[in-house]
């Protein structure tokens, strides 16, 4: 047994203090990114938000909604082949990674997805990416796609960060347990601060040339700000994209004030409702660390992202960040969830 004493920190610990700025306008933000990665020989421009692989949010709606914005998303693995080929054959599949996991049956289908058309981004996703056989899949996965970008998670920890990149990866997920319907945290005790992972994991890539992309925790777009301030090349998100249009949640309706209001349906991949709907149910040798919720029905996701990018610009004015890749070294947290106010940063 071990206790670590150092301090570590959730978005909602910290606030990031403005300084001085030459920007006389948000406009004059620039919130895309130009990439060069470690392995693949891809580069890649844009806005480095991601929408999830969940099957509620990683949706090929999804995918064509936020090309508009020139934002990713990771698509679920639940597509046929045939839906797969289609949409990789259109432009929209420019910002799309394909997802997989570690079964055989996956990485078939990626096969035949790759016989058809090109498979540029690929994201392989397991909850716990601290075994043996995960490292050896992402080897694996490099060794078949040496010229795709590989994003690979989701960890904690630097350790592990510069082992998956060693072993093949462009991009490492961080976050374990910070989604709004994750309980792997209540349920396995197992977790780290989302702000302090995505901090220590972005030290660790970026000695190495690789990237890293925050996954979970974020529920305003002051997170997001605070993820990128940490160091977190990407950000993903599942909860703030859930409810519209191009999710495909289940839509439902609650009465309130004697009104029928709708919502729609989300919850976690690692749920009851997920397992019982891809895998027949929870299996007997493990629990669902995962809840279903009903989240308000926002309408199509581009008012969503229109705020996201709004708060992005606006905290890029109030800390003098003209370019995205700035607003790391323009950062300076101040912890507020605590008996002291401390700068960390």
């Amino acid at each position: 047994m071990h206790i670590e004493t150092d301090i570590k920190l959730d978005f909602r610990d910290v606030l990031i203090r403005p300084k001085r700025s030459t920007l006389t306008s948000r406009s004059e933000a620039n919130i895309t990114r130009t990439f060069r990665f470690r392995h693949s020989e891809i580069g890649w421009t844009g806005f480095p938000l991601i929408a999830s692989n969940m099957d509620t949010i990683g949706t090929i709606e999804m995918a064509r909604a936020l090309s508009k914005f020139d934002a990713l998303v990771a698509l679920h693995k639940y597509y046929s082949v045939e839906e797969l080929i289609n949409f990789f054959s259109t432009d929209a599949s420019h910002n799309a990674f394909f997802t997989v996991g570690t079964s055989s049956e996956d990485w078939e289908k990626l096969a035949k997805v790759k016989a058809k058309v090109p498979v540029p981004m690929i994201s392989i996703d397991v909850a716990n990416g601290y075994t043996e056989q995960f490292l050896s899949a992402i080897a694996k996965l490099r060794l078949e796609n040496p010229a795709a970008v590989i994003m690979v998670g989701t960890v904690v920890t630097a350790e592990i960060t510069e082992a998956l990149i060693l072993a093949g990866a462009d991009i490492v997920r961080v976050g374990i347990g910070s989604g709004s319907v994750c309980t792997t945290r209540d349920l396995t005790g197992v977790g780290f601060p989302q702000l302090s992972a995505v901090i220590e994991c972005a030290d660790a890539a970026h000695g190495l040339g690789g990237h890293v992309c925050s996954d979970g925790g974020c529920v305003v777009p002051g997170d997001i700000v605070k993820a990128i301030g940490g160091g977190a090349d990407f950000v993903m998100l599942g909860g703030m994209l859930s409810g519209h249009v191009e999710c495909k949640g289940e839509i439902v309706h609650e009465t309130i004030d004697g009104q029928q209001v709708p919502k729609m349906v989300f919850y976690g991949m690692s749920s009851e409702t997920a397992m019982t709907k891809h895998h027949g149910g929870v299996a007997d040798y493990r629990a669902a660390e995962g809840k279903t919720v009903k989240v308000p029905f926002k309408g199509e996701v581009k008012e969503t992202m229109g705020q996201i990018a709004g708060g992005l610009r606006s905290a890029m004015t109030y800390i003098g960040a003209e370019n995205l890749k700035e607003i790391t070294k323009r950062t300076t947290f101040i912890m507020v969830n605590s008996q002291r106010n401390t700068v960390y940063g």
